[in-house]
């Protein structure tokens, strides 16, 4: 079964290739995706890489969580699930309060 990991603290000259070779490695690495600014295209520092494997998935988080990669130490663990946007939002609220309507 599939794991995916969060990598943290990736400098910003890291590829999505580079942290793919670095994770191949260790196993079969589904995807890659380095998070970045959608106005200026620049890398925020954090990503996500799925493993094909749960086996991989500890391995890589053992072998690669503190190692350095482009100048920066990683850090490498279990993704957390993806939390709805939605449910996270406060209604109503805003700089003026309520009885805005």
């Amino acid at each position: 079964m599939a794991k995916n990991l969060y990598v943290g603290n990736l400098s910003y000259e890291v590829t999505e290739e580079t942290l793919k070779k670095s994770f191949e490695e260790i196993g079969e690495c589904i995807s890659v995706n380095i998070i970045t600014d959608k106005f200026s295209g620049q890398s925020k520092g954090f990503g996500f890489v799925e493993m094909a494997r749960e086996e991989d998935a500890q391995e890589a988080i053992k072998k690669l969580n503190g190692t350095e990669l482009g100048s920066r130490k990683l850090t490498v663990n279990e993704a957390r699930p993806r939390r709805d946007r939605d449910s996270s939002r406060r209604s109503g609220g805003g700089p003026r309060g309520r009885g805005r309507y």
